[in-house]
């Protein structure tokens, strides 16, 4: 971290929790280094932890910090010089007639039982898919920075939500669920070209996806947003380098 950088991040101390199991590549153990306190992380120092491969869930900021592995690596979406391929067209143009409300954080029970759908639908035997309320409440609605969500509804019907960071330099698209029963449906990929568009309409540079890992199928699909960035060695570079 160059001085520069550091600025604010002066007042936040980093832990690294104990080894638990990854969620994503099996029969490994990983770690997190979390910033503390999380009162501490306004938006201005969150903006910068996220440029330095941090995430947020709840009121909680982290990053991988793991025995051994670097599988997990930050990427970001140039939204300026962003062009969609042919899948993604097609994903634009079939979810084109979905209405949009930006909302602040705010429970909604509509939103909670479209997120258990969900998580059952998808992520079944993840402890995600037993959540309750309060434990939605803390995952979704719990932040410290400048946060608000996005409701995608098609003929009155909801269909998706997103939850969206605003940072200096760009947005951070944190969790999005949508309505898992609709087979041909391309939500995931329609909301990301969707978060492109605010981006640019904001006047922001980057659009943040959280993490690229290598065979895992659930977050290998972000290398398919081109051009695309990764963080590597401390410093952002063109994917493929």
């Amino acid at each position: 971290m160059s001085h520069r950088d550091a600025g604010p991040l002066m007042a936040i101390h980093f832990y690294a929790t104990a080894p638990y199991p990854c969620s994503y590549i099996p029969d490994l153990q990983a770690r997190s280094q979390v910033a503390i306190p999380a009162e501490a992380i306004d938006s201005a120092i969150y903006s910068q932890l996220v440029r330095l491969g941090f995430r947020r869930s709840g009121p909680y900021t982290y990053r991988p910090y793991c025995d051994g592995c670097k599988a997990c690596q930050p990427v970001r979406i140039p939204v300026a010089a962003f062009s969609p391929n042919r899948a993604q067209r097609r994903a634009w143009k079939r979810h084109g007639s979905l209405t949009v409300e930006l909302l602040p954080l705010g429970y909604s029970e509509e939103h909670y039982a479209l997120y258990r759908r969900y998580q059952v639908a998808r992520h079944a035997g993840g402890g995600m898919s037993e959540d309750d309320s309060g434990q939605y409440t803390e995952f979704i609605l719990k932040s410290n920075v400048d946060s608000f969500l996005a409701e995608f509804r098609q003929d009155g019907v909801l269909k998706m939500v997103s939850l969206i960071d605003r940072l200096s330099d760009g947005l951070s698209a944190v969790y999005t669920f949508y309505d898992p029963d609709e087979a041909q449906a391309s939500y995931g990929v329609y909301n990301v070209l969707w978060q492109v568009q605010l981006a640019r309409r904001l006047g922001l540079t980057y659009l943040y996806l959280g993490y690229w890992i290598e065979g895992c199928r659930k977050m290998e699909y972000k290398s398919a947003y081109r051009p695309l960035e990764k963080l590597q060695d401390g410093r952002w570079m063109a994917f493929d380098s």
